[in-house]
């Protein structure tokens, strides 16, 4: 098992760690700050450090059980088991992909009611796919977004049993992806304070602390995708 850091301290940068398993295929490490992809947030990049060594991280991806596997690059040297090694993410990279996800949130906020069936987390670029019979103005969303994203929301993660789903399925705003199931627990993150809040969803993906840290967003373009799929392109401004 991998402890997952990311989960509960999306800031942390690195940490120390024991080598559990390492092979050309993968390094398995005791814990981690690096998100293993999925939910369409890519997989983190970066570096393990060792007395003696070191190897860049090419991309990160879950493995059997609970378990995160690093990728090393090509021919890469790689640690022994056992030894401690440092993990040291590619920062300005996942704090990219921690802007640009939490924005998707805001994205959905802005579009109130309508599902999504698709999208990608991207460091320069991103995209959500909603289910909608017209394209919203690409204008209107735009400001509806960079205002929210101005309001400087707290964004928090909080643990609830997994039941709240047959209580209240408009939880997830997702037809393409639903929650795992099955450990009893469901993370959501909540953007804002109030009641109701800005944004509720369950999420596993890393955000950044306040909605103010992203930045302003440019709308790129709404696309049709179907008869009912909107799909809506975003960057950092």
């Amino acid at each position: 098992m991998t402890e997952r850091l990311f989960m509960a301290d999306a800031g942390r940068r690195r940490v120390s760690a024991a080598v559990l398993a390492a092979t050309p295929e993968g390094v398995v490490l005791d814990r981690t700050v690096f998100y293993a992809r999925g939910g369409g947030q890519p997989g983190d990049t970066g570096r393990l450090v060792w007395d003696g060594g070191e190897t860049a991280i090419a991309d990160t991806i879950k493995g059997e059980g609970e378990t995160i596997v690093h990728l090393p690059a090509p021919g890469a040297a790689l640690p022994a088991v056992g030894v401690t090694v440092e993990a040291v993410l590619d920062w300005e990279r996942r704090f990219a992909h921690m802007r640009m996800h939490t924005a998707m949130h805001l994205l959905c906020a802005a579009i109130p009611g309508a599902a999504v069936t698709g999208g990608s987390v991207g460091a320069e670029r991103s995209r959500l796919d909603f289910d909608l019979p017209d394209p919203p103005a690409r204008e209107a969303i735009e400001e509806r977004l960079n205002a929210l994203i101005a309001g400087d929301h707290a964004v928090s993660v909080e643990w609830v049993d997994e039941a709240v789903l047959d209580t209240n399925p408009g939880l997830v705003r997702t037809l393409s992806v639903k929650p795992p199931r099955g450990t009893g627990r469901l993370r959501l993150v909540r953007i804002g304070t109030g009641e109701p809040p800005v944004d509720l969803q369950p999420c596993g993906g890393t955000h950044v602390a306040r909605t103010g840290e992203i930045g302003r967003i440019s709308v790129l373009k709404i696309e049709n995708k179907g008869r009912q799929n909107r799909r809506i392109a975003i960057a950092l401004a």
